[in-house]
């Protein structure tokens, strides 16, 4: 009989409150822990629900025959075009339309960007951008179609739509059929300088320009399972969402311009002419750049410069998804070869005297140590080249070439902080050839999956570069913003041109998560087979960010739903405090709490099993003898008969055992849950660190955790290294300082 009632307390000491009945309210499921459905969308045959691309996954086809000409006119340059484009259609419907990007829409008189931008007071302009906006006599933008017909010359009807333009098929395209359409154009180039634009032309004080060309053709827009035609407009900030395709590309120039750009050069030996010896020295050097065209090659150009012969730079490009060259007088030319697997790629930069020393000495070995590092982590980089291109402010990528800012002063000097920033966007643009050049998620809709997936990537790419080197990504570098104003931030999951802050957002927190991810939640070798898995699984095809979330999670065996619902879905933000931290003692004693159940449920006291309690001093159960006790396992018999019977233990000193027991209280003060990261510290200044993930909040907004000591805690800090972008660290150690303390009286008071 004793032995049911002991069974039966046991059973029912949850429900001790029984016997008052009340109707309680329900109430959705508000765990932070619950599964994403609401928020994802329902695989299917085209996407699955590991992350993989389908079975019917589809993807069509842009290729592109293009003859340009580059117009050095002092007065306007300008870019005259034609294009005659290949697009097949892959998937299992019709197409009565085709849809372009016309990007340089976007300078056009009636510019759509211009009509949704708003004003702001005190409105700073260039001198060059005041003229072109509020006067008839500055630059006018904007493509200028002279004719859109198929490849019989028939004209097509097009309609354009500011920054998109639809092209209407004389018969919808079957799915597996192709169609050709040609195209030409031209625009006046833009001075980038003036309207901070991707692409134009910088004018230096000699008169002579660099040319940076890109979004400079009528380009097919992206066409897909998700969203079908991507037309979205072009305002300046959403980016690109294209096919892939093959390129063949001829640009005519001034003859003394050095030209380069996406895709093989295919007759370099005859535009580089007495250079071209100095290329193939490049092809053989391993370990340091060689110089092709050098600074005084440069200035001999300068001096007498060729305005009226030209020559044609001529380019094939295969399964790239955009078009880009650079083209000046003025350019320095070195290269060195990297050897990414069995395959030897070109690391080039291109940069005008001002950007010496800086460049010759850094620019071409960040480029090639980018291509390691970037195909070390992720996947061996495809291409056979990699170009960086000196211009004032830019940062800007596309497939095989980039645009990056970074010169010393007039007399050559330079500061630590422009050379790290240099490092760093050579590493971030070259390494955007990964994502989203690639891996070729939609920028238009989601910046995150190039720009933060790639900042990330950058960060791991800089400590290898230099240990130490001063990222911007760490989730530290994000806590200013989100301490800031709630009202003026949107959640990651956000479109582009929809952000107010899209540094913070797009770039630096989901980076900085996934540092927190990597650091904390998965450890290094899940995580980074899970990152490598995603850019395998999706490399020259087009994910969503469900395709990433989902592979993430399949690929590390961990269900991660709380991290993308909270860091990705919402800007909650993390503030743990460290409550509490109190002293317990042992005792086998029945303490009251003991009493008080065996007096509710009828039971003697004696008739419960053994129970050993932990009690602080405020406990009313507090004994002063208990700090006396020298060996508190010796004293419980049950405890000594347990470990005889079960563990075979005789002699307590072959028992490690605790001498101190202390209870330390955490509060969760924000929305977003994260792993707990405990360092203590003990009286010998010894320390070690426990983590605990983030599940423990699964129950509520404050735990508490039993730490057993051999020594005794003189100090507990939260999160010492600042790996989970805690808003708030004063509350996050104990003992509380006095200044904190104060503080803390004095808020509440003014409350």
């Amino acid at each position: 009989m004793k032995r049911i009632a002991v069974l039966f307390l046991l059973f029912f000491l949850s429900f001790h409150n029984a016997q008052e009945v009340k109707v309680p309210k329900g109430h959705d499921n508000t765990s932070k822990f619950r599964q994403m459905y609401d928020l994802l969308p329902t695989p299917n045959v085209y996407r699955t629900a590991d992350g993989k691309p389908g079975p019917e996954y589809y993807q069509n086809t842009a290729d592109y025959k293009m003859k340009i000409k580059l117009v050095d006119d002092p007065k306007q340059p300008v870019l005259l075009g034609e294009e005659t484009v290949t697009y097949t259609n892959n998937s299992p419907g019709t197409l009565a339309y085709i849809w372009f990007q016309l990007d340089q829409n976007r300078r056009a008189p009636d510019s759509f960007s211009e009509k949704v931008s708003s004003d702001g007071d005190n409105v700073m302009l260039r001198p060059g951008k005041f003229v072109s906006k509020f006067t008839e006599a500055g630059y006018v933008g904007g493509y200028q179609i002279e004719k859109v017909t198929d490849e019989k010359g028939n004209p097509l009807h097009y309609v354009i739509n500011h920054t998109v333009m639809r092209v209407d098929l004389p018969q919808a395209l079957l799915p597996g059929e192709k169609t050709k359409i040609y195209i030409k154009w031209r625009y006046n180039i833009n001075n980038f300088t003036e309207d901070w634009a991707r692409s134009g032309y910088e004018e230096f004080e000699d008169g002579e320009r660099e040319y940076i060309i890109a979004q400079f053709f009528p380009r097919v827009a992206y066409f897909g399972d998700v969203e079908g035609w991507q037309t979205k407009q072009f305002i300046g900030t959403g980016e690109f969402a294209l096919p892939f395709g093959k390129y063949e590309v001829n640009i005519t120039a001034p003859a003394d311009f050095v030209l380069d750009g996406t895709g093989h050069l295919i007759n370099r030996s005859e535009v580089l002419g007495k250079f071209y010896k100095n290329w193939i020295k490049a092809t053989e050097s391993y370990d340091k750049p060689v110089i092709v065209i050098s600074e005084e090659d440069v200035k001999k150009k300068i001096q007498n410069p060729e305005r009226v012969k030209t020559k044609t730079w001529k380019f094939v490009a295969k399964d790239v998804r955009d078009f880009a060259f650079a083209a000046s007088r003025r350019f320095i030319y070195d290269a060195m070869a990297v050897k990414i697997g069995d395959r030897r790629v070109m690391a080039v930069s291109m940069y005008p005297p001002e950007g010496n020393p800086l460049w010759e000495e850094y620019s071409t070995r960040v480029v090639a140590h980018t291509l390691k590092s970037y195909s070390d982590i992720l996947f061996d980089y495809p291409y056979h080249k990699a170009i960086s291109v000196n211009a004032f402010r830019q940062g800007m990528e596309y497939p095989m070439i980039c645009w990056n800012f970074g010169r010393p002063d007039k007399n050559g000097k330079y500061s630590e902080r422009t050379k790290y920033g240099m490092i760093g966007v050579i590493i971030h643009e070259v390494g955007h050839n990964w994502f989203p050049m690639i891996v070729n998620s939609d920028e238009r809709q989601w910046m995150w999956m190039d720009e933060g997936l790639n900042t990330f990537v950058q960060l791991l790419t800089e400590q290898r570069w230099e240990k130490g080197f001063p990222s911007r990504a760490f989730p530290k570098n994000i806590v200013p913003f989100l301490q800031g104003d709630q009202s003026k931030m949107r959640p990651i999951m956000t479109a582009s041109d929809e952000m107010y802050n899209r540094s913070a957002t797009a770039y630096v927190k989901p980076a900085a998560g996934l540092y927190i991810l990597r650091e904390l939640v998965l450890g290094h070798e899940l995580f980074d087979f899970a990152l490598k898995t995603y850019a395998n699984r999706w490399k020259f095809k087009h994910p969503s960010p469900a395709d990433f979330f989902r592979t993430m999670e399949d690929a590390s065996g961990v269900d991660l739903d709380w991290f993308w619902r909270g860091w990705w879905f919402t800007t909650a933000v993390n503030d743990m405090e460290i409550v509490d931290v109190k002293r317990f003692y042992i005792t086998n004693k029945p303490t009251q709490r003991i009493k008080n159940m065996a007096k509710r449920y009828g039971v003697k006291v004696e008739d419960l099993p053994p129970f050993v309690s932990l009690i602080s001093e405020d406990s009313p159960d507090f004994d002063p003898s208990m700090k006396k006790q020298s060996d508190w396992l010796a004293e419980m018999q049950d405890l000594q008969h347990l470990l005889k019977q079960k563990y075979q233990i005789e002699e307590w000193t072959d028992l490690k055992r605790a001498k101190y027991f202390y209870q330390v209280t955490i509060r969760q003060n924000g929305e977003l849950v994260m792993p707990i990261v405990l360092k203590i510290t003990y009286e010998d200044n010894t320390s070690e660190t426990k983590i605990y993930p983030a599940e423990i909040w699964r129950f509520g907004n404050e735990i508490k955790k039993l730490l057993a000591t051999d020594k005794k805690i003189v100090k507990v800090e939260l999160d010492p290294e600042e790996l989970t972008a805690d808003i708030n660290t004063q509350n996050n150690i104990w003992p509380k300082s006095k200044a904190v303390s104060k503080f803390k009286k004095i808020k509440n008071r003014l409350r």
